[in-house]
């Protein structure tokens, strides 16, 4: 009997190390097996990923992405910050002041740039010495004083030579359509309805600038620990981006599906962004002597930063991005 219940406890005792041996908990997670972490807002620059996420492309390139989408930009940052997310869909002017609270916050791709979407609105405004004095409606963030301070730069005035009135986008635009202001700061639809409706122009865009620029935000451990999985997810928007350039219907479609909108109206928006791939990243996106590279404009969006008091130290350009994902593509 004694050895019977030797053998059953011997018996229960292999049973359960073999269980301990055979448990996920056991020994610590595969990097390689976990979802990368992604936060993306609802905007015609985010269309690689809905493309490639749409058309299954992430799978192809053998990269498991988990992705959250984000109504509120704000929501996106806080997840980031709080190490919910891996990989943020932002602007540039974001990354700025998110490396503010935390260093290790880097860029590492240039997805595209403005290209129209976002502008001033003025009515009687022939150069930008026009504005001195003038009232001008804007949303006060970040992106948005880069473009007016690009502006008021070309006059020779600051901020400090204009009233500005800080209100949404739409407000701004409406604000001025109702002749309430001078001028407005706004984007999309709202620019050129405002202009048409207010007796105005559209003075200064986006438009074949550097100023707004949309990139992917990370932290270094994960440029560290992930890199092969960061490879795999820009070579999987990377092709949905060739296939939004091309004019491909069926992404065009994914796109308008993410949006909510018209595949119309996803056309125009598109219009409005300008796309970099892989090539141009590694040519473009991370060259100082580039006049239109990422690095002049994170210049001169951490100098707005800086005069802004939105940060209080003037960030180095160098000290925000790491390209060694993309060049080792």
């Amino acid at each position: 009997m004694l050895q019977v219940s030797r053998r059953l406890v011997l018996i229960a005792l292999a049973a359960l190390l073999w269980v301990v041996a055979c448990s996920p908990q056991s020994t610590p997670p595969d990097s390689a097996t976990q979802p990368l972490r992604t936060g993306t807002g609802i905007y015609p620059g985010n269309a690689g990923h809905y493309v490639a996420a749409d058309q299954g492309l992430f799978n192809e390139e053998g990269v498991n992405v988990e992705n959250f989408v984000f109504q509120n930009l704000g929501d996106g940052i806080t997840a980031f910050l709080t190490n919910k997310v891996d990989v943020l869909w932002a602007s540039s002017s974001d990354a700025v002041q998110m490396s503010n609270e935390d260093p290790s916050v880097k860029i590492f791709y240039l997805i595209s740039y403005s290209d129209g979407g976002d502008g001033i609105l003025g009515r009687n405004i022939n150069r930008p010495e026009d504005l001195r004095g003038k009232t001008i409606a804007r949303e006060d963030l970040l992106f948005v004083n880069v473009l007016l301070r690009a502006y008021l730069q070309q006059g020779g005035l600051t901020e400090k030579d204009v009233v500005l009135r800080n209100m949404t986008a739409a407000d701004a635009a409406t604000a001025f359509a109702s002749k309430q202001v001078d001028a407005a700061v706004s984007y999309g639809p709202w620019l050129a309805n405002a202009a048409e409706v207010g007796g105005g122009e559209i003075i200064f865009s986006s438009k074949d600038t550097n100023l707004i620029a949309d990139v992917l935000i990370t932290r270094q451990t994960v440029i560290e620990q992930r890199a092969a999985d960061l490879q795999a997810y820009l070579r999987a928007i990377d092709q949905g981006v060739e296939r939004v350039r091309s004019g491909d219907e069926e992404a065009l479609s994914s796109v308008a599906d993410a949006l909510g909108i018209t595949l119309e109206e996803s056309k125009q928006q598109l219009d409005w962004v300008r796309f970099l791939n892989i090539e141009e990243n590694k040519r473009v996106a991370f060259e100082p002597n580039n006049p239109d590279s990422l690095v002049t404009n994170l210049q001169f969006t951490a100098q707005a930063a800086y005069d802004l008091d939105i940060t209080p130290q003037q960030l180095e350009a160098s000290f925000l991005y790491d390209d060694s994902v993309v060049k080792s593509l």
